[in-house]
C-alpha cells in the first residue's frame, strides 16, 4: 500500500509551524481516534495521523522526510495511542484538554453510581395468570453491614486515607514517548478507587461494608399475565456506590401448563370429543371454562373441527380492558368396535344413506341417540 504525504495526512502546508502541527493532530485525534469515532477505517487513518505526527513534530526526522520522503524514514517503534484512553492522550500531548465538549473527560471517581439489577422466575398456574395473584417472593441482596453502618471498618476504628494516592482514587503513570511525557491516570490499586483503606476490618462484613441478606416481598402479580412477562419490581435489587439508587428487581412469569386448556393470546383453547350420534343429530352439551361450566349447542351434522366461539370466557387483557373468548374445537370418536345392536343400527343408516329410501320412524333416531350415548 502506498503511503500518502504526510503533510496531506495532517492537512497542513510543507512549511506548518510546530504549533499548526499540534493544531491539526489534536484536531484528527479528536474525530478518528477508535473510541470516539464511528468510521469503520477509524484505527487505520489513526495510525496514519500518529506516524506522521510522530515524523513532522521531530526537527531531524521531518528534515529527512522533506529531502528523501518515505524513504528518508524509519517508522518502526513508532507509538501507537489506539489503546490508550483518548483522554490521556490530550492530556500529555497538551496539559490537559478540558474534555472538549464532553468526549474527552473521565467520569468523576465518586459520581453516584447505580446499582447492579436482580432477577427470579416465579412459576403461576394456568387459572393464576388469568385472574391474578399475590406471591411471596424471596429477594437476596446485599445490604448495609449493620454491624459497621456500612464503613467496612471495625467498631471503635475508621478508614483512613491512602497513602498511595492521598485519598484521590487514582495514580498519574508517565511515560516517554517520541513526543515526550505522556500522563495516564489510572485507578489505584491500593484502595481501587476508594480513597480510603480499612486496616481493621469489620468481622461481619470482612470490609466490604454490605451484608448477604434475603428478604420476603409480596407481590400483586396482575390478570392476564403470560410466559416469559417480567414485573419491575423498583429500587429492590443491589445498592448503589456513592449515593446512587438501588438497581429494579425483575420477576419473569412462568405459566404451568394447564391439563386441557391451551392459551393463544388472550383466548382460550380447547378440543373437545363428541360422540357420531352428537355430531349426526346433534346435541346441548356442557363445556368447561375457567369460569365453570357453560351450556353449548352442537347443531345436527357438525363436522369434525367445527370450531365454536364463547364470548368473553377467555383471558382478562393484561394492558386495557376487556376479555379474550373460549374457542372450542370438536372431534368427533369413530367407534373401533361395535355391539350388535350398534352394527344393526349402522347397517340400517347406511340403507338411508340410498336416496330413494327414508326412515319415517323417529324411534330410529332415539335409538340412535341411546345406544351412542347422545
Amino acid at each position: 500500500m502506498v503511503k500518502r504525504d504526510y503533510y496531506e495526512v495532517l492537512g497542513v502546508p510543507r512549511n506548518a509551524s510546530e504549533d499548526d502541527l499540534k493544531s491539526a493532530f489534536r484536531r484528527l485525534a479528536r474525530q478518528f481516534h477508535p473510541d470516539v469515532s464511528s468510521e469503520p477505517d477509524a484505527e487505520e487513518k489513526f495510525k496514519e495521523i500518529n506516524e506522521a505526527y510522530a515524523v513532522l513534530s521531530d526537527g531531524e526526522k521531518r528534515a529527512a522526510y522533506d529531502r528523501y520522503g518515505h524513504a528518508g524514514v524509519n517508522t518502526q517503534g513508532m507509538p501507537d495511542f489506539t489503546n490508550i484512553d483518548l483522554s490521556d492522550i490530550l492530556e500529555g500531548l497538551f496539559g490537559g484538554f478540558g474534555g472538549f465538549g464532553g468526549m474527552g473527560g473521565r467520569r468523576a471517581r465518586n459520581a453516584p453510581r447505580r446499582g447492579a439489577d436482580l432477577s427470579s422466575r416465579v412459576k403461576l398456574t394456568f387459572e393464576e395468570a388469568a385472574f391474578g395473584v399475590e406471591k411471596e417472593v424471596k429477594i437476596t441482596r446485599d445490604e448495609e453491614c449493620q454491624t459497621c453502618s456500612g464503613s467496612g471498618a471495625k467498631p471503635g476504628t475508621t478508614p483512613r486515607t491512602c497513602p498511595q494516592c492521598n485519598g484521590q482514587g487514582e495514580v498519574r503513570q508517565v511515560h516517554q514517548t517520541l513526543l515526550g511525557s505522556m500522563v495516564q491516570v489510572v485507578t489505584c490499586q491500593r484502595c481501587n478507587g476508594s480513597g480510603e483503606v480499612i486496616e481493621t476490618p469489620c468481622e461481619t462484613c470482612n470490609g466490604r461494608g454490605l451484608e448477604r441478606k434475603t428478604i420476603s416481598k409480596l407481590v400483586s402479580i396482575p390478570a392476564g399475565v403470560s410466559n416469559g412477562v417480567q414485573i419491575r419490581l423498583a429500587g429492590e435489587a443491589q445498592p448503589g456506590s456513592n449515593g446512587g439508587p438501588h438497581g429494579n428487581f425483575y420477576l419473569e412469569i412462568e405459566v404451568e401448563q394447564h391439563a386441557y386448556f391451551r392459551r393463544k393470546a388472550d383466548d382460550i383453547l380447547l378440543d373437545l370429543d363428541i360422540n357420531i350420534a352428537q355430531a349426526v343429530l346433534g346435541d346441548e352439551i356442557q363445556v368447561p371454562t375457567l369460569n365453570g361450566d357453560v351450556d353449548l349447542r352442537i347443531p345436527p351434522g357438525t363436522q369434525p373441527g367445527k370450531t365454536f366461539r364463547l364470548r368473553d370466557r377467555g383471558i382478562p387483557h393484561l394492558r386495557g380492558s376487556g376479555t379474550g373468548d373460549q374457542l372450542v374445537t370438536v372431534s368427533v370418536q369413530i367407534p373401533s368396535r361395535l355391539t350388535a345392536e350398534q352394527r344393526e343400527l349402522f347397517e340400517s343408516l347406511a340403507k338411508t344413506m340410498d336416496p330413494d329410501i327414508k326412515i319415517q320412524d323417529q324411534s330410529f333416531f332415539d335409538k340412535l341417540r341411546e345406544v351412542f350415548g347422545g
